[in-house]
C-alpha cells in the first residue's frame, strides 16, 4: 500500500506545467488565442506584455519572439509564437472541442478564412504600420487606410461565407474562422468605426458569438492587464 502510495504521490507530481501566454488586452492575435483556450478548457497563466511601454522589445522577450509581438505561448520548454502557429499547434496537442472540422471542405474554408485575417487584414492594422502612415501622409491617413483594409478583406470573406455560414462561420459548431473572426469583426466596429451593415453575414455570426461564455472571458475589458 505504501508502495502505491509513494507512486501515485510521484505520478502527481509530475504533471506537466501549466501554460503560459504572452499577452496584450488589445491585440487582436492575442485575443485569438485566449478565446480558442477558453473554448478547449485549457487552464493557463497570463502573463502581460505593456506594449505602450514597450515590453515587447526586452531582452526577455526577445528569447521568446525575435519579431517582437504578442502573443507567444510557452509549454514547458517549448516556445510557440505567431497567433495562427499557436493555434495549429492548441488544435494537435489537445484535441478536444476540435477547432478544424473532419470534412476537408469545411476545414479548407475554415484555414481560407484564417488566412485572409491573419494575412491580409491584421498586418495592415497594427499600430506600427498605422504609426508609419501617419508619418509619412498625415493624421487624418490612418483611419482612412485601416478602413479599406479591414473593408477589403470583410468584403472577401462575406462572400467566402454567405453560402455557408449558419450559426457560426462554417456551421453550428465554434471552428477556426470564428476564432479569427470574432475579435477582428469587434475591433473593427470598435476602434476603427466599420459599418457592418455592408457585411450583414459577418454582422449575424458575430451576434452569435456574445452569446459564449468563453468569447466574454477572452474579451480585452476581462483580462488582467486592462485599462479601460
Amino acid at each position: 500500500m505504501d508502495t502505491h502510495n509513494q507512486e501515485k504521490a510521484g505520478d502527481e507530481s509530475l504533471e506537466p506545467p501549466k501554460l503560459v501566454l504572452y499577452s496584450n488586452w488589445q491585440s487582436s492575435c492575442s485575443w485569438r488565442v485566449r478565446f480558442a483556450l477558453n473554448l478547449k478548457g485549457i487552464s493557463y497563466e497570463y502573463k502581460a506584455v505593456d506594449l505602450r511601454k514597450e515590453k515587447q522589445y526586452t531582452a526577455e522577450f526577445d528569447k521568446l519572439n525575435p519579431m517582437h509581438l504578442v502573443p507567444a505561448l510557452v509549454d514547458g520548454d517549448f516556445v510557440v509564437s505567431d497567433s495562427y502557429a499557436i493555434l495549429l499547434y492548441l488544435e494537435e496537442k489537445y484535441p478536444q472541442k476540435a477547432l478544424l472540422p473532419h470534412d476537408r471542405r469545411l476545414k479548407a474554408l475554415n484555414l481560407q478564412a484564417a488566412s485572409i485575417i491573419s494575412s491580409s487584414i491584421q498586418p495592415l492594422q497594427m499600430l506600427n504600420v498605422l504609426k508609419y502612415i501617419e508619418e509619412k501622409a498625415g493624421p487624418e491617413e490612418r483611419l482612412s487606410w485601416a478602413q479599406y483594409a479591414i473593408e477589403r478583406g470583410f468584403q472577401a470573406l462575406e462572400k467566402l461565407l454567405e453560402n455557408v455560414a449558419t450559426r457560426y462561420a462554417t456551421g453550428d459548431e465554434v471552428c477556426l474562422a470564428d476564432v479569427f473572426l470574432a475579435p477582428q469583426i469587434a475591433i473593427a466596429t470598435l476602434r476603427f468605426q466599420i459599418d457592418m451593415a455592408k457585411f450583414p453575414t459577418l454582422r449575424r455570426i458575430h451576434e452569435s458569438y456574445k452569446t459564449l461564455p468563453e468569447y466574454e472571458a477572452s474579451s480585452p475589458e476581462r483580462q488582467p492587464d486592462a485599462m479601460i
